[in-house]
């Protein structure tokens, strides 16, 4: 038995779309910028530099204190709107107080809710900046 084009399930083929879907040359710049500042969270606390590891250790609390005094919205998706719009939040642009909670459930269809995006995000936080402060004074 052979699958038909629409029982075929998705290929993810990667983490960063080939092609993000109807962007225009500001919003694929404001994607990928978006993805090189998570990588930089994720990846930050291997940096073996003891400046650049008090920047980070700094950078993640000031992400998180961020996103509560904008009301869990990124600032880099109000300056996206702000550039659109002329106002600092766009009530039509999906990804806004959004973009890593959007990014998953395109890609893997799983409907994760902004409760479970926030307590995993702020637990990945709290681990990274761990990891950051171990490797800053014990590795």
């Amino acid at each position: 038995m052979t699958l038909g084009a629409s029982e075929n399930p998705p290929e993810l083929g990667g983490v960063i779309p080939e092609h993000p879907q109807k962007r225009d040359l500001l919003g694929i710049f404001c994607f990928y910028f978006h993805f090189v500042v998570m990588l930089y969270i994720v990846l930050g606390w291997l940096v073996p530099l003891q400046a650049a590891l008090g920047f980070y250790l700094v950078f993640l609390p000031g992400v998180f204190a961020q996103w509560q005094f904008n009301k869990n919205s990124c600032v880099l998706n109000n300056i996206e709107s702000w550039l659109r719009t002329r106002q600092w939040r766009d009530p039509n642009n999906r990804e806004e107080g959004a973009w890593l909670q959007t990014l998953i459930n395109d890609l893997t269809g799983w409907g994760i809710t902004a409760r479970q995006m926030d307590l995993f995000t702020n637990g990945v936080l709290v681990l990274l900046w761990g990891l950051g402060l171990y490797h800053l004074f014990w590795w």
